[in-house]
């Protein structure tokens, strides 16, 4: 295996962030007193949420706007009188305890740090991020951990990569690899930096993007197979 550092994205790589988000918004509404009907108030959240983190990844939005304006439009478009600050407050909160991994990761993450170093790449905020990664039962195996909040810049741009880079043990583009779910974050980045990427897509999507993976994969364990059959370099 040619690469010694594995940067990996966290959710929906690592940690399945759609059943921790589900968990944490139907925990939140119900601490908030809200008893209605969940799951088309839900899917309005996600497309909303949605949007603000793309508006957020351009730069166009901060991210302690984001966190609250997701609920402030969602309880809006519903007329709902909840408090969208104490919403946000309650549901980053949730988020540390309904962690819920992808299948296969645990294992993954040992194997790799066995061979080198293990990173984390993340958009999200920093002491949350580092607080489910502690509940995931991951930490042991990773090394650090690179936030957008910590380091002032979001997957794709390349100055996320520098800083991510920079807390490495030891780093070298030919001996690095990213392997995410998000072709316009993740895949983009590592084009845009220099070094070589695995898309991890378990729903078989098309890649309609400009974004070009080096591997692509559905599941975690076919991560060390793809791996291991990359040329090594001469």
């Amino acid at each position: 295996m040619k690469h010694r550092l594995f940067l990996f994205d966290l959710d929906d790589t690592l940690l399945d962030f759609k059943a921790s988000e589900h968990l944490s918004f139907v925990r939140t509404l119900g601490a908030l007193g809200f008893s209605g009907e969940l799951a088309g108030l839900f899917g309005q959240y996600q497309v909303i949420n949605t949007a603000l983190w793309r508006n957020f990844e351009a730069g166009t939005v901060s991210k302690e706007f984001l966190k609250v304006d997701r609920f402030r439009q969602t309880f809006a478009a519903n007329g709902l009188d909840l408090d969208p600050e104490a919403a946000s407050r309650l549901f980053v909160e949730s988020l540390a305890d309904t962690v819920v991994l992808v299948d296969g990761a645990e294992q993954l993450c040992e194997a790799l740090a066995d061979v080198g170093e293990v990173g984390i790449v993340t958009n999200g905020a920093e002491q949350i991020q580092q607080l489910r990664i502690a509940s995931s039962g991951l930490a042991g195996h990773i090394s650090f951990v690179c936030t957008s909040e910590a380091c002032g810049f979001a997957k794709p741009d390349v100055r996320f990569f520098e800083h991510a880079g920079k807390l490495a043990r030891a780093f070298a583009r030919h001996e690095a690899i990213i392997i995410g779910d998000r072709l316009d974050a993740d895949i983009l980045g590592a084009n845009r930096y220099g070094i070589e990427s695995g898309w991890f897509n378990p729903g078989r999507l098309a890649n309609d993007s400009a974004a070009v993976p080096t591997f692509e994969v559905a599941s975690l364990h076919e991560v060390v197979p793809a791996l291991a059959g990359l040329a090594q370099p001469r």
